[in-house]
């Protein structure tokens, strides 16, 4: 399949700049895969299209401030995006490196230095830092790694909580699991007091997700790895609700990756730890979940690429979400991170 094929032209006014207040006040895009039909709501109408004994899965990773912003030594500006300490509590980070093809040296505020050390794989740099107490200070100077296509000069300060999901916890990711944006803990409990089980995953989002497909065929591409965790409580709840034919309920592309990485071929989940580099495009059978929420995503994404391959395909037009897309631009849904959701079951 051609990359082109998952091309849509956007309005520059449909990318959500803002989130919205509360949260669930969003936009929500319900689909039905056997019908193809289609019906507009809220997001906190949710709880509408859940059955009792669905169990909702959600990712708990955190975002934490990996955005630095600071100078070369000759004094041009520089932005380094933080993917990982290359070890626990070290001065060495992996990053991405924004003002600067060659290894220079690095300043910010505090005197805070660094140099850049080796040119890793995929574009990747290797950052020595002055200091092994540099997560501390990212609380002080780091900002929220928001998505190139929220246009601010720099975050604000309300970003800090707003681009993290109500239920976050447990630190890691660069980027946020951004389909659980629209939930709030008023929701949730009126979710789970219908008889729906809420379960937790981790998937630690790295560049990789957001990587730009680049080959001319997306069979070509290949997905970076991202750490996860699925406790065995959670496998075990998993393998229960399979057993008992109940819906599993992705929140997000990032928990279907982690499911299906996780499953075997009879959609039985097995606990474990690890790094995933699974790539879902149109074809892949899913055998770990029955139903997704997800945002709206970018033109030739692995994140849209996931969805379409969710919500069926015919070989002739794998964009199996173009009508649907089509139709949330008429009704003035908004896109990406910060903008609304579909339900595809």
């Amino acid at each position: 399949m051609k990359l082109e094929q998952f091309h849509y032209d956007l309005p520059a006014g449909a990318i959500a700049q803002e989130p919205v207040a509360p949260r669930d006040h969003s936009k929500l895009m319900v689909l039905d895969r056997r019908t193809g039909g289609i019906v507009h709501n809220r997001f906190s109408a949710l709880g509408e299209y859940l059955r009792p004994g669905d169990v909702l899965v959600t990712n708990v990773t955190k975002v934490f401030p990996a955005r630095l912003r600071g100078k070369k030594k000759t004094g041009g500006k520089i932005e380094v995006l933080l993917l990982g300490a290359a070890q626990a509590g070290g001065e060495t980070w992996r990053a991405l490196v924004r003002g600067t093809t060659k290894p220079t040296e690095l300043h910010f505020p505090e005197q805070l230095s660094a140099k850049m050390g080796r040119r890793l794989s995929e574009g990747e740099w290797e950052i020595h830092f002055s200091h092994n107490s540099l997560r501390r200070y990212l609380d002080r100077h780091g900002e929220m790694p928001l998505p190139p296509y929220i246009k601010r000069p720099a975050p604000r300060a309300s970003d800090l909580a707003r681009y993290q999901t109500v239920y976050a916890g447990t630190e890691g990711a660069v980027a946020a699991p951004t389909a659980g944006f629209h939930f709030t803990e008023e929701l949730l409990k009126k979710i789970k007091s219908k008889g729906v089980t809420v379960l937790s995953i981790i998937l630690h989002v790295g560049w990789g997700t957001f990587r730009p497909v680049r080959s001319e065929h997306i069979e070509a591409h290949e997905m970076l790895p991202e750490s996860y965790e699925v406790s065995e409580t959670v496998a075990g709840e998993l393998r229960r609700a399979r057993a008992e034919g109940r819906r599993i309920v992705a929140v997000g592309t990032t928990v279907v990756r982690t499911l299906e990485t996780v499953s075997d071929t009879g959609g039985i989940c097995r606990a474990g730890q690890g790094e995933s580099s699974l790539y879902i495009y149109p074809g892949y059978h899913f055998k770990a979940v029955d139903a997704l929420i997800t945002n709206f995503h970018l033109p030739d994404s692995t994140p849209l690429l996931l969805a379409c391959a969710f919500y069926g395909h015919r070989p002739s037009d794998p964009f199996s979400l173009k009508d649907a897309y089509a139709e949330a631009i008429r009704e003035n849904y908004r896109f990406y991170s910060y903008g609304d959701a579909m339900f595809i079951q």
